[in-house]
């Protein structure tokens, strides 16, 4: 059961994403399942308990679970106007209620059966769940470190049903012992099951349930790349899980199409003028689109990039444009850790671009993060992070504020024209010791001819009165609820970004 509800939040990300609210479903329609799994199963303990009977369990319980594969077709289907909580909860229950129900019947059906003297009622109970803890841990650890990445959610989902179903008929054929004429009929159920499987198993081929829609599946994300024009050009599209993180051209690496990209290139160019050679770190590889324009602009520079996934690293190389022999020095760890340590050196740009969809590591939000990334930053260097927000604006002003606590100069930079109208906006957050030369931005554009920052930057005044819209909380490891305050964008999302 845990192996499928790890695997629940994985292969339902390419289609509802993964953010609080998926968890919140994949745990109370697990809950539920289990729930009633188990009041059915005691009322048929009661009744029927028999090995015969825990061996139908099992069988029902494999064939449920082998449907699981038919994600596509289920997720495909879902209306993309119909509220995104109202999808993640019917997804997930036309998935997942049933194979969790039939699963929560095997405990009390083993319980009545090996119950044999009353006396021992307590320590038998005990060992049963004793035993259904430690299979809980064994296959938490195993799927969540290995399984997953070794062979992909779908072939996961299989061996479970596999599993199940070798188990199933083990305790079936174990109960028809009986007599004769019962065999006949208990032997006709169980060829009708083992037909099942082969039926089963040959339409999971056909029908490509066993390929995943990824084309890497790793512990972090379904990693996904297609081609699309942008522009009146081709590029190049990845997606983690549900969002597209980045747009990549192979044949020219200086363009860009996000917003926010326009603002970072700008900003970057700013700090290029008075460093030469120019030292850049970015959290967060995606696409490595930007750090693949700094190194065709800037060739000099040292640009370093911290990214936890090292798929994601794999994938643009082999399908992104970044080139083997690459100057850009990548560092697969969590950006908390690389940052935790003294700084071997002093970054003149670090740049932020690990949030993914509204799933937000809050652990990078943080004052205390904060205070890390100063470390790393001389006193005229520049922090850039992007961040998604909505309407009330929780996230961003939180941010703002608690980047406050630690930089003496906090500038908001809205990466969407009309954005007070928009109900989905990316913000560029640019914090520094040194108060930027905002005349000097009027003449720096990222190569389009357009200066975006100078003419998107917030002044001081309106800063603080975006701050004054609403409560503003102060984001520390203790306190940083993040997903509730991105929960109101997520509902208010009709479809995929």
């Amino acid at each position: 059961m845990m192996i499928l509800e790890l695997v629940a939040g994985r292969i339902m990300a390419p289609y509802v994403g993964v953010s609080l609210y998926t968890w919140t479903g994949v745990i109370g329609v697990i809950l539920a399942g289990m729930s009633l799994g188990n009041y059915l199963g005691g009322r048929l303990a009661d009744r029927w308990a028999s090995l015969k009977l825990l061996g139908e369990v099992f069988l029902l319980a494999g064939l449920l679970s082998a449907a699981v594969l038919a994600v596509d077709a289920l997720g495909l289907r879902l209306p993309g106007a119909w509220p995104i909580v109202l999808r993640i909860i019917l997804l997930t229950a036309a998935l997942f209620f049933l194979p969790s129900a039939v699963l929560g019947m095997v405990s009390p059906i083993s319980v009545k059966l090996a119950v044999q003297d009353l006396a021992k009622t307590g320590s038998i109970v005990g060992r049963i769940y004793a035993a259904g803890a430690v299979g809980s841990i064994v296959g938490t650890f195993a799927t969540g470190f290995f399984l997953i990445s070794w062979f992909g959610t779908h072939t996961v989902v299989w061996a479970v049903a596999i599993v199940l179903l070798v188990l199933g008929a083990v305790f079936f054929l174990s109960g028809t012992r009986e007599n004769s004429r019962r065999g006949h009929i208990d032997k006709a159920v169980l060829l009708l099951a083992l037909l099942g499987i082969m039926g089963g198993s040959l339409l999971a081929r056909t029908q490509g349930w066993l390929v995943s829609r990824c084309n890497l599946e790793t512990n972090y994300f379904c990693i996904m790349v297609h081609e699309q024009l942008k522009d009146g050009r081709v590029v190049r599209v990845l997606v983690l899980d549900r969002m597209v993180h980045s747009y990549s051209s192979l044949d020219d690496p200086t363009k860009l199409v996000y917003g926010y990209e326009q603002v970072y290139a700008e900003a970057t160019a700013y700090q290029a003028r008075d460093h030469k050679p120019l030292r850049a770190l970015s959290i967060g590889g995606g696409g490595y689109t930007f750090p693949r324009y700094m190194e065709a602009l800037y060739p000099d520079s040292q640009i370093d990039v911290v990214e936890i996934d090292p798929g994601v690293t794999l994938v643009a190389q082999e399908l992104l444009g970044l080139r083997q022999d690459t100057t850009i020095a990548t560092y697969n760890e969590d950006a908390r850790m690389f940052m935790a340590e003294e700084p071997r050196q002093k970054y003149d740009l670090i740049t932020g671009d690990a949030f993914n969809d509204y799933s937000v590591p809050y652990h990078l939000t943080t004052r205390e993060f904060n205070e890390r990334v100063h470390a790393w930053l001389p006193e005229d260097g520049l922090y850039l992070v992007n961040l998604i927000d909505g309407p009330r604006r929780d996230f961003v002003r939180a941010y703002t504020n608690t980047l406050r606590q630690t930089f003496k100069h906090v500038y908001v930079v809205p990466a969407v024209r009309g954005w007070r109208e928009s109900p989905r906006v990316t913000f560029v957050l640019i914090a520094t010791d040194s108060p930027l030369d905002l005349a000097a931005f009027e003449s720096i554009d990222a190569g389009d001819g357009e200066r975006f920052l100078a003419r998107q930057v917030l002044s001081q005044a309106d800063t603080d009165a975006l701050l004054a819209e609403g409560r503003v909380a102060l984001l520390t490891d203790q306190y940083a609820p993040v997903d509730q305050m991105l929960a109101p964008v997520f509902r208010q999302e009709e479809s995929s970004p």
